[in-house]
């Protein structure tokens, strides 16, 4: 990046400054959903598609051909985050057998493969179908699959194992989830003591609704048929639940290659099917995680300079394009240290930061290290340049920022280097990743 002339700089920054440095902070707003989706395609069942949402509605692709198994297919991908940090998916391995694939990832971006688990219920021309992740109100974890003896053409039933072991990697043997024969495609939550089951009945096609007190059952069939209007021809079943408590059931209408969503108050009663835009036609059976940024943090909005909380006498400022925690002295150093925060880019409840004497150009993550980059429009750098803020990890009126699109990484300095990394519980982390919000330096 060339430096602008001196004098251009001078007026510019001045302009800007004395534009913006009066705003008044940005009104405080609850956490910022973001919505995180795994998916296989029409046009591949061996790689996995990566999108993002912000309001659940408007999925964009975040990275295609993110994840191909070493061996074997990658259809029904679920995700899940788990305590340790890591976002988890669970799959189907092929039409037949009876191994779902396990891979884990940092950023949901970037996979491993980790392990194909037997479940042991299957001979060699058996079928072990759509694993789907379930974390019970006691924090109990279990995938839940389908299965057939006889192959692709039997007669499917839920199964579940349980993890035995905090890291995922050990579980036990599949117990019967207590449905009767020729369901697939089970999905759970679980709300207040009551778990609901949506479930694709095999011979009918529809997707149906059952309730049991116990995860085991006694299961109750509440709706079936045609009960919420939908219509014949659905399988994948897979839910969100919204901020403001609603629910969102997401379904593939596979014979026509659509997709299509559906509301709810209750999980009793549901609206239209609509169909979702941008994903039908090209997404099949996905499910969608709900994470939070930030919290009700108010950040001062305008021309501002960000100092750090544990190196008191540093600023963040950006430097060829690179972000460091910096003493500032010359009239360069304050003007690169001074930044408009605004609206998130990707979310208006978080914030953006823009140079002030660079307009145009923000801070964003890219491969984790923060930098300063041109917008280029894009959804992903909306996203990787949108921080929710925090109370301060160290406390004493300090402001943390968590990545809008990496929920729980946060903006962090390490060896004065400014970066996003995943929240630890140290005071180190506490104090790197702590900034007081000033009045700008330029």
């Amino acid at each position: 990046m060339k430096r602008l002339r001196a004098g251009l700089l001078l007026v510019a920054t001045t302009l800007v400054t004395s534009v913006l440095v009066h705003q008044p902070a940005a009104e405080a707003a609850g956490p910022a959903p973001h919505y995180v989706m795994t998916a296989f395609t029409n046009s591949s069942e061996s790689n996995m598609y990566v999108y993002d949402s912000a309001n659940a509605t408007n999925f964009t692709l975040v990275r295609g051909n993110a994840y191909t198994p070493p061996s074997g297919l990658i259809r029904d991908p679920s995700v899940i985050r788990h305590t340790d940090g890591y976002y988890y998916i669970v799959y189907t391995t092929g039409w037949t057998g009876n191994t779902i694939g396990f891979a884990r990832s940092a950023d949901y971006t970037t996979w491993t493969f980790l392990r194909n688990v037997t479940v042991g219920l299957n001979g060699s021309t058996g079928s072990t179908w759509a694993p789907e992740w379930f974390r019970d109100s006691d924090g109990s974890v279990h995938v839940i699959f389908s299965a057939s003896t006889t192959g692709t053409g039997g007669q499917f039933r839920p199964y579940r194992i349980t993890a035995t072991d905090s890291t995922l990697s050990a579980w036990t043997s599949p117990a019967p989830l207590g449905i009767p024969a020729n369901y697939i495609d089970s999905f759970v939550v679980k709300v207040g003591g009551t778990y609901h089951n949506f479930l694709k009945n095999e011979t009918t096609k529809y997707v149906e609704h059952a309730t049991a007190t116990s995860l085991n059952g006694p299961w109750q069939f509440v709706g079936t048929g045609n009960w919420a209007g939908w219509g014949s021809g659905l399988e994948g079943p897979a839910l969100v639940q919204l901020p403001d408590g609603r629910w969102r059931i997401y379904f593939d209408q596979y014979g026509n290659h659509r997709y299509y969503y559906a509301d709810s108050s209750n999980l009793s009663t549901f609206g239209a099917k609509v169909e979702l835009a941008g994903l039908s036609g090209t997404a099949r059976h996905f499910t969608v995680l709900r994470e939070n940024s930030g919290d009700s943090t108010a950040v001062p909005t305008g021309a501002r300079s960000l100092r750090s909380g544990n190196a008191t006498d540093r600023y963040v400022r950006h430097r060829h394009n690179l972000a460091y925690v910096e003493p500032v002295g010359t009239a360069t150093d304050r003007s690169d240290a001074t930044f408009t925060i605004g609206a998130g880019l990707a979310n208006a409840a978080c914030y953006s930061f823009q140079s002030v004497n660079f307009p145009g150009y923000y801070l964003r993550h890219n491969n984790m290290r923060l930098v300063l980059a041109r917008d280029d429009g894009s959804a992903v750098f909306r996203g990787d340049a949108t921080f929710c803020g925090r109370a301060g990890l160290a406390g004493g009126g300090t402001t943390s920022f968590e990545s809008f699109n990496f929920p729980g990484r946060y903006l962090r300095h390490y060896n004065y280097e400014m970066r996003l990394d995943l929240r630890t519980g140290d005071a180190t982390f506490a104090g790197d990743a702590s900034f007081t919000v000033t009045t700008p330096l330029a």
